[in-house]
C-alpha cells in the first residue's frame, strides 16, 4: 500500500483568504501569476491547495491536454512545479509552503581522483 502523509499543515479556510478565485475554467496564467508573486529570493511555494470546485477544473483542463484517461485523480499530481493537494471545502485556492534548498553538488568534485598513467599502467592487465 502506498500512502503519502503530508506533514504540513493544511490552510484554515475560515483565517486563510484565498489567493485566487476562478470562474467557470481553469485559468493557468492567473496561477503562473499567484506562484511568481509568492517566489522570493529563489525560493517558491512547494503545494497548491484547492478546494472541490478548483480540484475539478484542474482536472478537466488537465484531461482536455492529455486525455480523460490519463487524469483520473489529482493524487501525486503536480502543477507548474507545485505538489497539488484537495482539501475539503467548496472553493479555495491557496499556493503555499516552501521548497527545501537543495545544495549544489559540483559534478568536479565528483570525479575520480587523477591518475599517473605510467604507474598505473604498471599495475593493470593488459591484452
Amino acid at each position: 500500500m502506498n500512502i503519502k502523509h503530508h506533514h504540513t499543515p493544511l490552510p484554515d479556510v475560515a483565517t486563510v483568504t484565498p489567493d485566487l478565485t476562478m470562474s467557470e475554467s481553469w485559468d493557468a496564467g492567473a496561477v503562473s501569476q499567484v506562484i511568481r508573486s509568492k517566489s522570493d529570493h529563489g525560493e517558491t511555494p512547494a503545494f497548491l491547495f484547492l478546494g472541490r470546485k478548483e480540484a475539478f477544473l484542474l482536472q478537466r483542463h488537465l484531461a482536455g491536454v492529455f486525455g480523460a484517461e490519463s487524469v483520473t485523480t489529482l493524487n501525486d499530481t503536480y502543477y507548474m512545479g507545485l505538489d497539488v493537494i484537495v482539501i475539503d471545502c467548496d472553493s479555495f485556492i491557496f499556493a503555499g509552503g516552501r521548497k527545501t534548498v537543495r545544495a549544489l553538488q559540483d559534478p568536479i568534485a565528483r570525479r575520480p581522483a587523477w591518475r599517473d598513467r605510467e604507474s598505473e599502467g604498471r599495475w593493470q592487465f593488459r591484452l
